[in-house]
């Protein structure tokens, strides 16, 4: 069951789920005890450092890079993942608008 959050900065978690099925599901899964994909699954995500979803096998650059996803992370990440994570093996082009970054964020922050 998603959890709920609450920021001063927070999005729309419909059109993050919106977003999410549109962008993010043909790579990854979310749901609680679903399988990786071509990337990680994302339950449980916010909160935890770089590489490290269970049973999947990560870049080096993705393994080593040591933060946490905090919104702030998440946030310069979706704008354009291989520049913040040099070596990632994630191709996507990013989320140029905030406001599309901070409504998948709170879907994300969800579970």
């Amino acid at each position: 069951m998603p959890i709920l959050y609450t920021s001063r900065k927070m999005g729309d978690i419909q059109k993050g789920k919106k977003l999410f099925l549109q962008r993010c599901a043909a790579c990854h899964n979310i749901e609680e005890g679903t399988k990786n994909k071509q990337g990680p699954n994302l339950y449980r995500l916010y909160g935890r450092k770089t590489g490290q979803a269970n049973n999947f096998t990560y870049t080096d650059a993705n393994k080593n890079r040591g933060i946490v996803w905090t919104e702030k992370n998440l946030d310069e990440y979706l704008i354009n993942p291989t520049k913040f994570i040099p070596g990632t093996k994630m191709i996507f082009a990013g989320l140029k608008k905030k406001e599309d970054r901070q409504n998948l964020i709170a879907y994300i922050k969800t579970w």
